[in-house]
């Protein structure tokens, strides 16, 4: 980044001078959201901007998909998010002037998002062309204790002469393009770039209210096709010892409160506006409004004061159960720091409230890939969620729950048993127009059983399993009986044909490697969920059983598919080829392949790309991280030897991962260098896209390469043994320390590593918590904290860097034992691990 324009500070955004030339870029960095309402960083004066965005989770409107050749099973029904009225408009005038970015003349600029309190505040001064010097101060904050609330101000003071000021607050409804400073909205769509929105050809919102009174303003509307409601209202304060009058206007798609005050030099003016969103599926709009009349009143009992103080409280909170601290000598050490909390706060921003419904691809950030939900929130978020956040990870998990009965509705149309959740939805239905590289991902099933499982145990919750997760794992399990078949030549194998992996680039394959794993961890955990809770709650695994059916004949197969899962591998190589067929397609030419040729998804055909070896995430490799214990350290050193060249990276979805296991398997440099790769994804707008919003499973995935990656933290367990924390670090020499949090069933972990020691203490909660660090099995008690030498003699065989002597700590019986620290060694260097060495254009 340019530090000049955006200099480094560890817990802020800041941006010190305006530019008109990356519009769409900032509007997505400075956006404020919760999880429910998003608000991009347009300018409260409404213009020049990219693109004007407010959006609400889950409000999309339906269009239906029309195949040029079509056949049975195909999605019927795009879903695409609505662009809401924009309520963040506060248009100022002096001398009848308009402050017009781009053209005003601007003394002073600055602009932050505060990671600590998620408050977007912007401060200048400008200087009118009657040459009058005007200061100007606003905030944006969208709440993340009132999910429904959002909070502005404005303060105008007039530094030298008097002058007549007006402010125009407005919500305006721009979804036909019609406002005069605004790009139509098919300027989003144009192109044919996939990971954008599409275009409406017809009005989306039908206006079912409209009112202004010098106390409240609202619109209400429904949309023309999904019938989805949304209503939107907001209050003003306003504080000036200047004479005023007050203009209130309104018509089906804008609403007015005009503030003509005679502005005198030296005064400030004030105004707070107080906004809310309600949506619906289909309530009607009269009663939304009642819900925003609810909102604004007890918004204005509680008090903007206190309303940001339960702000900063949250965000408090949030930081001592999720901050991840780095240090080192390093000059872009500060950076580092930055850019991980703006990443980790993106998480927050796109999942704290989204309660109950799933997290979009771009959070509430813009509307790429129409707002849908993916596989990204089990596999890059949940994640996250689960060790630091758990209430969260378990309302993102309870959406699915919600979906399954539309999850087996889509099982009968593939024909197949129990339930396959759609590729990307927002309302349940399959929404991919494109069934070889989206409905051919049934892995979606496992990927959601293992990000389930992994809660369960983190969470220690049976009663979330019992009540809705079993119904999850069991219809799953059906659905992967179902899909696979037995080859009974020699040694009886269960086999999955037809479908595609995480890797776009290779569709519709048999027995995807990735796809066989996590099919096979599901069935294994769809087993063992039924035994624990027949053994430990009996009463309710007679109401589970009748529920779903469950016959014990049937989970008996799970457990014999699961066994026989072929799981690919050429003995030649020493390899797991990615598919049946993967290893027999040519090698695509990737370092002479041109930059300006890539992503290749954007200048080749399907055909061309499906011919040949090469993929726009990692596949295998994905696996190796999510399924590492059924992988040695050799099987996983070979694999990234053999897939890192020829990965792409096209998708923000890699990074991450190439980095997590570089660092397993010895590849440091290469580790480091993926992370920053995933670090700036958005900062940087490293794939070309953050116009369209955040890539916010990337914003997961940087957690992970840090915990799980530098960290070295697993958890192999399963709902058979409850799960085990273990931790094998593998620090970047650059780096001085990492500390990080981990939750661990109702106990907070504070995990500080350093070149020679890991340090684990209680940092909430009761404990004790068993754990293992390089294959040792302690006990970390609340009076008990261990400390483990690390030493770093190279990877041993068996996965495992060198040995783990204790400093001090507790075994599992409860005794003391102390050793001596390992003298500190470099560990093995680059050359030892042949390391092959890209060139920029090939990672």
């Amino acid at each position: 980044m340019d530090h000049g324009r955006f200099p480094v500070d560890p817990w802020r955004l800041v941006e010190t001078g305006y530019s008109p030339d990356d519009l769409g870029l900032t509007e997505t960095l400075f956006a404020v959201g919760n999880g429910y309402l998003g608000m991009r960083g347009n300018p409260e004066e409404g213009r020049p901007t990219f693109v004007h965005g407010t959006y609400v989770n889950g409000f999309h409107e339906t269009w239906p998909i029309r195949h040029a050749e079509n056949a049975f099973g195909f999605a019927r029904t795009g879903q695409t998010i609505v662009n809401v009225p924009d309520a963040k408009v506060m248009k100022i005038y002096v001398d009848d002037e308009p402050l017009t970015f781009g053209t005003a003349d601007l003394e002073e600029y600055e602009r932050s998002v505060d990671f600590r309190d998620g408050v977007l505040r912007r401060r200048l001064v400008w200087r009118t062309p009657s040459g009058k010097r005007v200061r100007i101060s606003s905030t944006r904050m969208v709440s993340m204790t009132q999910r429904h609330l959002a909070l502005l101000s404005l303060e105008v003071t007039m530094l030298s002469g008097d002058a007549p000021v007006v402010i125009s607050s407005q919500i305006l409804n721009r979804q036909d393009g019609k406002d005069e400073y605004h790009q139509p909205q098919a300027a989003q769509g144009v192109g044919m770039d996939p990971r954008k929105a599409a275009a409406f050809e017809e009005r989306v919102l039908l206006p079912r209210m409209s009112y202004a009174t010098e106390k409240r303003m609202m619109l209400g509307y429904q949309a023309n096709n999904s019938g989805m409601t949304l209503a939107v209202a907001a209050d003003h304060r306003i504080s000036t010892t200047d004479g005023y009058e007050t203009v209130v206007r309104a018509d089906d798609d804008r609403t007015k409160m005009v503030f003509r005050v005679d502005a005198t030099e030296g005064a400030t003016l004030r105004i707070e506006k107080i906004v809310t969103y309600h949506s619906s599926r289909g309530v009607p709009v009269r009663e939304l409004s009642d819900r925003c009349d609810r909102t604004l009143d007890r918004a204005h009992r509680l008090g903007v004061t206190r309303l940001h103080e339960e702000q900063r409280e949250w965000y408090d909170a949030f930081w001592s159960a999720s901050d991840v601290e780095v240090d080192g000598a390093d000059p872009s050490m500060e950076a580092m720091k930055q850019a991980i909390r703006f990443n980790l706060f993106s998480l927050a921003q796109a999942s704290a409230r989204a309660d109950g419904l799933g997290v979009p691809a771009k959070g509430v950030t813009g509307s790429g890939y129409e707002g849908h939900y993916f596989w990204d929130t089990e596999v890059y978020v949940i994640p996250f969620l689960t060790y630091t956040q758990p209430t969260l990870a378990r309302n993102t998990l309870h959406f699915r729950s919600v979906l399954l009965p539309a999850a087996r509705d889509r099982a009968k149309e593939l024909a197949v048993s129990g339930a396959l959740f759609p590729w990307r939805t927002i309302n349940g239905e399959e929404a991919s127009a494109y069934y070889a590289a989206g409905s051919a991902q049934v892995h979606i099933d496992a990927d959601i059983a293992y990000a389930l499982t992994k809660y369960v145990q983190a969470a220690g919750d049976h009663g979330f399993l019992i009540r809705e997760g079993i119904d999850i794992l069991v219809e799953t399990a059906r659905m992967w009986g179902d899909l696979g078949f037995w080859r009974h030549n020699g040694q009886p194998s269960f086999h999955i044909h037809g479908v595609t992996g995480p890797d776009e680039y290779t569709t519709v394959v048999n027995n995807n490697l990735f796809t066989n794993v996590m099919a096979r961890y599901n069935l294994e955990q769809a087993v063992a969920a039924v035994a624990l809770i027949q053994r430990e709650h009996p009463d309710e695994f007679g109401q589970v059983r009748a529920r779903l059916k469950l016959e014990d004949s049937e989970v008996a197969e799970w457990a014999r598919c699961a066994e026989g899962m072929h799981i690919p591998f050429d003995e030649g190589l020493g390899i797991h080829p990615q598919d049946d067929f993967f290893l027999e397609r040519e090698v695509w030419d990737l370092p002479n392949t041109p930059p300006d040729l890539r992503p290749l998804m954007l200048h080749y055909h399907p055909l061309v790309i499906y011919r040949f070896q090469v993929l726009k995430q990692a596949d295998v490799v994905l696996a190796l991280f999510l399924q590492g214990d059924r992988f040695t350290l050799d099987e996983k050193r070979a694999d990234f030897e053999y897939y890192d060249p020829i990965t792409t990276g096209d998708s923000t979805l890699s990074a991450v991962v190439q980095s997590i296991v570089a660092a397993e398997v010895g590849y440091h440099e290469a580790a480091l260098r993926y992370f920053h790769d995933a670090l700036y994804v958005d900062l940087m707008n490293l794939h070309g896209n953050t116009v369209d919003g955040m890539h916010v499973a990337s914003t997961g995935g940087v957690w992970s390469a840090l915990v799980a990656g530098f960290g070295g933290m697993r958890d192999y367990g399963s709902l058979t043994n409850g799960g085990c924390l273990s931790f094998d670090p593998r620090l970047p020499r650059s780096w001085a320390s990492l500390t990080f949090r981990v939750r661990w069933q109702g106990t907070r972990l504070l995990v500080r590593l350093t070149e020679d020691l890991i340090a684990i203490t209680i940092d909430d909660g009761p404990g004790p918590v068993p754990l293992t660090v390089r294959g040792t099995s302690y006990v970390v008690g609340a009076d008990a904290p261990l400390i483990v030498g690390l030493s770093h003699h190279g990877p041993r065989a068996d996965g495992h860097m060198g040995d783990a002597p204790v400093v001090g700590g507790t075994r599992p019986d409860g005794s003391t034992i102390t050793a001596a620290v390992p003298e500190p060694s470099l560990g093995p260097t680059t050359e030892e691990l042949q390391i092959p060495v890209y060139q920029p254009e090939q990672l």
